[in-house]
């Protein structure tokens, strides 16, 4: 009788175990979601400068954007809290909005470039500041080993370690902001004023104008030949009289 009672709520159990299974099944993986460049640097720490001005920007939209309607990949140079606070005072601060996404912009590449593939890029690489041809964005790759150092013409900085990557985004950190030449180059020299009118010339212009002193010379020895036989002239019609 015990057995047959002990069967009996085995049996019960069972069932019970069983229902509840059934209504409540094991919940399926979360599909993953379109990537977000600040919730990887949210994830990794340390970033909160650089998250501060992705959003205040709107860069960090563009980069979501890109990423999540291209197939063309995305690199980002990501400088930590540390490397802000680096910068010399009020640098961020003497920067206007437009600026400010510039010196985003050339932190990021519009492709994806992997740590082995800094090693056969063409320099200057191409940022999304803009053309690094004309002098104003330069970013220059060298590579010792497995170590990668960027240089912008102002400072110089090394990729630290892998933050992200999946095969279309990389984000690396850099132990320092790469500024760029545009923003922090020293200022172009401005052009010599030109000679106002009438004003006397100067030694240089002398100097470099020979022919024309020669001719203004000799004009005016012409003048006084001309002088001397009109006074001759005068003095043989005078002694005629």
């Amino acid at each position: 009788m015990k057995q047959f009672i002990f069967y009996c709520a085995l049996v019960v159990a069972i069932l019970h175990c069983t229902k509840t299974s059934a209504q409540s099944p094991a919940g399926a993986p979360a599909p993953a979601g379109p990537t977000n460049i600040s919730a990887i640097l949210e994830k990794a720490g340390q970033y909160q400068t650089l998250l501060k001005l992705l959003s205040s920007t709107q860069v960090g939209d563009q980069i979501n954007t890109q990423l999540n309607n291209s197939n063309q990949g995305m690199t980002l140079f990501a400088p930590p809290d540390n490397a802000f606070s680096n910068l010399k005072s009020g640098t961020l601060n003497s920067l206007n909005d437009q600026e400010k996404v510039a010196l985003l912009q050339f932190h990021v590449l519009p492709t994806f470039l992997s740590i082995s593939q800094f090693q056969t890029v063409s320099n200057p690489l191409r940022t999304q500041a803009g053309d690094a041809s004309n002098g104003e964005f330069p970013l220059n790759v060298t590579t010792s080993g497995s170590q990668v150092n960027l240089t912008t013409g102002v400072d110089d900085a090394v990729v630290a370690n892998t933050i992200y990557t999946d095969g279309q985004l990389a984000v690396y950190q850099v132990d320092k902001v790469l500024l760029p030449l545009n923003l922090f180059g020293p200022p172009t020299p401005a052009a010599a004023p030109k000679p106002e009118k009438g004003s006397a010339p100067s030694a240089s212009d002398a100097k470099d104008s020979p022919g024309k002193a020669s001719s203004d010379s000799s004009d005016a020895m012409t003048l006084i030949k001309i002088n001397a036989w009109a006074v001759f002239a005068v003095l043989i019609v005078a002694c005629s009289l």
